[in-house]
């Protein structure tokens, strides 16, 4: 059985394998021990290392345990896939798919500003969906251009 196979988890300390049915050590105080913390050590010396980190009274001890010999059998519970939604250019779903990205009232004013027209309710949404196919455009370029920020150079009207 290669190493990677016996291995059951490595010592909090200094990250050595502690593999299957080997000995390591556990700290006496409940906090150490939970399954949020699950503290083990390969050695003495390494659970003394963690004692002025972990605030323990004089009574803390190590207590010697055994490494179970085989892994316990574990459940995969399977994620659901998201319901894919019809969405813009891009193929990817998005929560804000159907969301309305821009101001209304802002674009409303605007409008009003520089015509003195009133603006129909469904303007909203196709102005939205000229935003969403704006940033996956720019997003494509930027990845071309190996980088994970979209910035203005990478908008074109």
């Amino acid at each position: 059985m290669s190493e990677v196979a016996n291995l059951w988890k490595k010592c909090s300390s200094c990250k050595k394998p502690i593999f299957l049915g080997s000995h390591y050590y556990e700290c006496s105080v409940s906090t150490c021990t939970g399954d949020r913390t699950g503290y083990v050590f390969c050695s003495v010396g390494c659970w003394e290392a963690h004692i002025p980190g972990a605030n323990h009274r004089s009574s803390a001890g190590a207590i010697e345990k055994f490494a179970p010999k085989t892994l316990e059998a574990r459940r995969i519970i399977p994620v659901a896939s998201p319901a894919v939604t019809a969405s813009s250019s891009s193929g990817k779903s998005s929560s804000m798919s159907n969301e309305v990205l821009v101001v209304v009232s802002k674009m409303k004013q605007y409008i009003r500003d520089t015509s003195d027209f009133n603006t129909s309710e469904d303007v909203n949404q196709v102005l939205s969906n000229m935003v969403r196919i704006a940033c996956d455009r720019a997003v494509e370029k930027a990845k071309v251009q190996g980088r994970k920020t979209v910035m203005a150079k990478d908008f074109s009207f």
